[in-house]
């Protein structure tokens, strides 16, 4: 067929190149012989572009048979991609304005429609789309089904009546067919009917049909050689199809489900149900827009990180001394810290292949899923080696062995099991770095954490106030600050009030800063939108249209003053900030303190952070000789602190310098780690605890009642007071407290964060001269073991 196509195709090639009534002879010629119709009809469809191939297209459909480039799907033109008056190259290539088509291009009809339609309306039919083939091919058949059962000779139903007088009586049947046990056939004579060919009756049973038929062969005296033969067979008349019509449509279903969703092949992944132990684990080829001057806060973090791709671009420079690259590194600490971010900046500027993955894509309900996926993805790293391999929330599968499992089969122990395989077993890769993320070390396997595996534990911690500082500037760079504010001073003072915020803290405070600057209309954000933003964070969402009793209020009102009374004159509670009685969030008021930036914490300070959190409580108790349930968040503060002294920092001396760990919020306890005795001991400390710092609170309460009811009164009037309106009140704090940035930096060095790099990675993103030879060659080992 190809020979004979061709040879047609240079026969009628002269006639296409002259052009005119040649052309058009050619055209009609070849036609005639495609579709054996006469010389008028082939001249109709001549002119009729699109039923036939110009010349244009026909000359390329000559060069594609006689190319010798393969003409499957994916292949592009010979001559990168010729377009044909906006069309596709006929080998499916070609570009719309007769450019060079894109390599490997022609699965989408070589680019000259978008899609098969817009093809077909320009006259080309695209054969080479999978989706025309297909949609041809249920056509065609739909269509064959519907000719066939409409034009096929049914025959004529009659009565076992009618067959006996006017057929079997008169002598004009051939034979009997009993079909399928249900109905007779009757083969009628040749000459007997002209317009019935056969005609047919239902029987109720085979043995009723026998006896009735021989009881009129009897009545009607027939000889047996006169008599009609009787055959029994067996069709198809298309009962059995129609009812498989269901299955096969919901089968078709499934399988286009398959083929189009997730595990298929078409835009939600490229994976199909046979491979679902391929990795999905996706390699960042496109820098993403994260890079590391957009992280901050984490300086240490980040020289951990540089020095692990400097490795990578310059192993030569450890090498020379003998070092030996980690094999990986765990990114924890609590959520908002940047652990993510730290990786998506890597991405961002490595400059060798970064792989990313979840660590819950990893468990699935099949079995061994887990591990193939594991496999795959070391394979793909050994493959684009060297390059950094990115597990985020690796928890989800290096979960401690042994717990919860009862005996059974464990796919997350075996996947665990495989990683640890991967990344130091027999097969240890080379120049892989790993990098995994989590919030929770602790729960992490102990053999996944050990040197060889993850060599590094880089913890990130929430930043101090200069990390502060230069995460807000880094995120006041797109925002449109008032311009008679320097960005800088204004992250300093952010800083300072923003003690114990991550860096997704402080990106929600900017963001914030702008909402509301722009919900109020204003061209640019000042100071005290960032001030409501901070407020917004910690407080929750302002609700000035909850309606409060005037009675409520002033307890409301009353209880605040305390809090800031007492906290006021005890010398080591925090600064005050801000005391409201305007509803945020679940609370009907709060008093804003700044603590300070301090990590040791001794008896006293800790007594008077309890005596403070008691101030409301003791002022409802003092001015209204009755308690509410505002105090519920201030006990359980206060029942927190008061067991943490006794039970894990040994500040109690009956009980003793023990600690023990107290159990984590929602984790189910079994047993103490200590005895009925301990336990009854720590419960009266406590508890002595407590009431000593009640009898505290209301003898300052009562000794500044005055203060306590004018600072009340005033919050009934204007329902917020600041810093200024306590000092117009009542007078400096006695005691010195800290409140500026500069404060707080006083006496550590710089004011700034140190950003300086050690002189080995001064150049960390830059392949130094001499070393990418030793890579190459390196590279091209690896490759040949």
């Amino acid at each position: 067929m190809s020979q004979a196509l061709r040879l047609l195709s240079a026969a009628a090639l002269p006639f296409c190149r002259t052009g005119g009534a040649r052309s058009r002879f050619s055209a009609i010629s070849t036609a005639q012989l495609f579709t054996g119709y006469p010389i008028s009809a082939a001249r109709n469809i001549s002119r009729t572009p699109a039923n036939f191939l110009s010349c244009r297209r026909f000359l390329l459909s000559q060069r594609h048979l006689y190319s010798t480039e393969p003409k499957d799907e994916k292949g592009g033109s010979a001559n990168g991609g010729e377009s044909a008056k906006g069309g596709g190259s006929a080998n499916g290539g070609g570009s719309a304005n007769g450019g060079g088509g894109k390599p490997g291009g022609g699965k989408k009809g070589g680019g000259g429609g978008k899609d098969w339609w817009s093809r077909m309306q320009k006259g080309d039919f695209p054969w080479d789309e999978n989706d025309f083939r297909f949609m041809v091919i249920t056509v065609a058949g739909v269509t064959s089904a519907l000719l066939y059962f409409y034009f096929r000779d049914t025959g004529k139903e009659i009565s076992w009546k009618d067959f006996v007088n006017r057929f079997l009586g008169r002598g004009v049947v051939d034979r009997l067919e009993v079909i399928n046990k249900q109905y007779v056939r009757v083969i009628l004579m040749p000459g007997a009917d002209a317009e019935l060919s056969y005609v047919w009756f239902n029987i109720g049973s085979v043995d009723t049909f026998e006896r009735n038929l021989e009881a009129a062969h009897m009545e009607l005296g027939l000889e047996p050689s006169n008599r009609p033969a009787v055959v029994y067979t067996s069709e198809s008349d298309g009962t059995f199809l129609m009812s498989m019509i269901p299955t096969l449509l919901v089968i078709s279903f499934l399988l286009f489900t398959l083929r189009r969703g997730p595990l298929g092949g078409g835009a939600g992944g490229g994976r199909s149900p046979f491979s679902i132990g391929e990795s999905t684990a996706k390699m960042k080829k496109d820098s993403t827009e994260v890079k590391f001057k957009d992280v901050a806060g984490c300086e240490e973090a980040k020289l951990e990180i540089l020095e692990f791709v400097n490795f990578l671009k310059n192993p030569q420079q450890y090498q020379d001394l003998g070092a030996k690259i980690p094999k990986g590194a765990v990114l924890s600490g609590p959520p908002g810290t940047g652990k993510t971010l730290l990786a998506k900046a890597t991405a961002g500027e490595a400059n060798v292949p970064f792989i990313t993955v979840n660590g819950s894509e990893f468990l699935e309900m099949f079995v061994g899923v887990g591990p193939a996926r594991v496999r795959d993805m070391f394979a793909m790293a050994r493959k684009n080696s060297p390059c950094i391999l990115f597990i985020d929330e690796i928890d989800a599968v290096g979960r401690k062995r042994g717990g919860g499992n009862f005996g059974g089969q464990s796919e997350q122990e075996n996947t665990l099991n495989q990683l640890l395989v991967e990344m130091d077993g027999f097969n240890t890769s080379t120049n892989v770095v790993v990098l995994a993320g989590t919030n929770r070390p602790d729960i992490l396997d102990p053999a996944l954490m050990r040197p060889g595996r993850f060599d590094r534990q880089i913890y990130i911690g929430p930043p101090d106030i200069k990390g502060r500082a230069s995460i807000f500037k880094v995120h006041l760079r797109p925002i449109k600050v008032d311009p008679n504010i320097d960005k800088d001073t204004l992250a300093r003072k952010m800083a300072a009030a923003t003690p114990g915020f991550t860096g997704a803290d402080i990106a929600n405070v900017c963001n914030e800063a702008a909402l509301i600057a722009a919900r109020h209309l204003h061209p640019s954000v000042n100071g005290k939108h960032f001030e409501q933003a901070i407020d917004r964070v910690i407080g929750g969402l302002e609700k000035k249209t909850q309606v409060l009793q005037p009675t409520e209020k002033k307890t409301v009102a009353y209880h605040e003053a305390g809090h800031a009374i007492v906290g006021w004159f005890l010398q080591h509670a925090d600064p005050l900030l801000k005391v409201s009685i305007i509803p945020r969030g679940k609370g009907l008021g709060y008093a804003q303190y700044l603590p300070r930036e301090q990590y040791l914490y001794s008896k006293e300070q800790l007594f008077d952070r309890m005596c403070m959190m008691l101030g409301g409580r003791v002022a409802e108790q003092v001015f209204f000789d009755r308690i509410t349930t505002g105090a519920q968040d201030d006990l359980k503060k206060v029942t927190q602190s008061a067991y943490a002294q006794v039970v894990q920092f040994g500040m109690s001396e009956k009980v003793g310098q023990v600690s023990f760990d107290l159990p984590r919020q929602g984790e189910l306890v079994m047993e103490k780690p200590y005895s009925e005795a301990t336990a009854e001991l720590i419960d009266q400390e406590v508890r002595e605890l407590v009431d000593r710092a009640y009898e505290h609170t209301l003898q300052l309460v009562k000794d500044k009642k005055d203060l306590v009811e004018m600072v009340g009164t005033r919050l009934l009037e204007k329902e917020v007071l600041d810093k200024a309106d306590m000092l117009e009140l009542l007078g400096p704090r006695p005691f010195e407290e800290k409140s500026t940035y500069e404060e707080f930096v006083e006496g550590t060095g710089s004011f700034e964060e140190d950003t300086s790099l050690p002189a080995g990675l001064k150049d960390w993103n830059q392949e130094r001269e001499g070393e990418a030879e030793g890579t190459s060659s390196t590279q091209e080992k690896q490759q040949a073991v």
